[in-house]
């Protein structure tokens, strides 16, 4: 915890990112789940796919649940903003459910308030939902910005304002598309929003700075006369209203915005072609809860949250979140994840999350003595500049890792995960070696000491053989010699 007397203001903005409600697409597709028995053995995907072609439409409306969530949400939304919240800016992605998901919220917060100059609506024009906007792989250009704003009027928007349109908002927000879009192009465009997002919330905390500004302030501290505010009492009225961003989008792109924000731009983007191997799901109107303080600086309070959707009487309409709903299919199969990636770098220049799980790695599996070093003189090795860490990688995670001394083609601190060593992961670590040693032709050998039967038993069929001064008749207490000759 900070110390009681640091001075460092810690203004921060609220930030909520809400799913749209169930669009009339979601029921195809839960329609055609149970109908061609998705997800069994008897899973017909001819005619699943048949029938999603049949039904989809490239931009639909919100389904019956959708609208009885989207009416949920702002019977929840409209009185935590009216007594918590100051200024509140809605970004809402171009496409028609998330605006009607919206449209009860607005309605109410304008018909409620003497003023809307406290309430902003943005239209993003690349906040959309991963794939486009197509039909049957035909592309349509979405509705432009006359078309939304007939969309928002009876909700008295009558000021939104339209960023991101690329041919211009008088034309639909995906005219410029030549095709659904691709994975790899979904991941750049998550990229590009990440970055927009942070500058639409910098500007304001900029603001802040220059001049007195009510809404935005550090919530962390506690002021006279706040001493009894309760923080999960969201309907509470407030002495100090706080600035609040509303970002209304979509589950699959929420969900790699969402990768950025957690893990900022170091490793969120995955291969083209393949699925996340991490993603955050949200069911229909599901609300993450976010506080930005600026700069890139996130803290994430909470995740999916549907209080709205309970009523009462114990009756839930929560749709969109489970696996049944087919959020499974983001994750790669193991025939991709069987693919393996060796990469060399000095220790010091070793990216942060590869350093963390190496770290890790050797922590758990490799044995004290298995480095012939103490622990002071093995920290130290890590990280001289002669020191080359090698590394096996599948996608995101660390499987296989080495230390390899390039003066003396010593190779220490051999890791293979349990779970991987029966896929070759070694001998891509040990094949990798011996072919950076060939290129670099700075030794002509190869040096490992292993400490157990097993690990001798490995190098011996990796084309290691005992030196001369081994005796090879004990191999759990004592550390043997064996070199490959290149």
């Amino acid at each position: 915890m900070a110390s009681s007397k640091e001075k460092y203001v810690r203004r921060s903005i609220s930030v909520r990112l809400i799913r749209h409600g169930e669009s009339k697409n979601n029921q195809v597709y839960r329609d055609a789940q149970r109908l061609f028995k998705g997800g069994t053995p008897d899973f017909d995907l001819k005619s699943w796919t048949e029938y999603t072609d049949e039904h989809r439409v490239s931009d639909p409306s919100l389904s019956d649940v959708g609208q009885e969530q989207a009416s949920r949400l702002s019977h929840y939304l409209e009185p935590h903003l009216a007594n918590q919240a100051g200024e509140v800016r809605f970004v809402i992605s171009p496409m028609r459910r998330t605006i009607e998901t919206m449209l009860p919220t607005l309605t109410a917060m304008n018909r409620n308030s003497n003023e809307n100059s406290h309430v902003k609506t943005v239209i993003n024009g690349f906040y959309f939902e991963s794939e486009g906007c197509h039909t049957r792989e035909k592309v349509e250009p979405g509705m432009n910005a006359e078309q939304i704003s007939e969309c928002l009027s009876p909700a008295g928007v009558q000021d939104a304002s339209y960023v991101g349109f690329q041919n211009g908002p008088e034309n639909g927000w995906y005219a410029y598309g030549k095709g659904p879009e691709t994975r790899h192009e979904s991941e750049q465009r998550a990229a590009r929003f990440y970055v927009w997002m942070m500058e639409f919330l910098d500007e304001q905390l900029m603001e802040a700075e220059r001049s007195e500004v009510e809404d935005i302030f550090d919530a962390g501290v506690t002021l006279p006369g706040e001493e009894n505010d309760k923080y999960h009492n969201r309907f509470e009225p407030r002495a100090r209203r706080r600035r609040t961003a509303i970002f209304c989008g979509h589950g699959d792109f929420m969900s790699l915005v969402l990768k950025r924000i957690i893990s900022g731009f170091g490793h969120a983007i995955e291969r083209e072609g393949e699925s996340h191997r991490s993603a955050f799901v949200h069911f229909n109107t599901g609300i993450t809860e976010l506080e930005y303080f600026g700069k890139g600086r996130f803290l994430l309070m909470s995740s999916n949250q549907v209080p709205h959707l309970h009523g009462p009487s114990g009756e839930c309409c929560i749709t969109g979140g489970s696996l049944k709903d087919g959020w499974s299919y983001l994750m790669p199969s193991d025939k991709i994840l069987l693919d393996s990636e060796v990469a060399f770098a000095f220790s010091d220049d070793v990216q942060p999350h590869i350093a963390e799980q190496t770290e890790a790695l050797r922590s758990l599996y490799l044995t004290k003595s298995g480095s012939s070093l103490s622990q002071d003189e093995l920290d130290t090795t890590h990280h001289k500049s002669n020191a080359l860490t090698v590394v096996v990688k599948r996608g995101l995670q660390v499987v296989g890792c080495a230390s390899l001394d390039e003066r003396t083609g010593r190779l220490s601190d051999v890791v293979v995960r349990p779970s991987a060593r029966r896929s070759q992961v070694g001998r891509s670590l040990i094949d990798a070696v011996k072919n950076h040693a060939i290129q670099s032709q700075k030794f002509d050998k190869i040096i490992v000491e292993p400490d157990t039967s097993e690990s001798k038993a490995f190098f011996e069929k990796m084309g290691f053989e005992l030196t001369e001064d081994s005796t090879g008749e004990k191999y759990t207490n004592e550390i043997v010699h064996m070199e490959c000759k290149l």
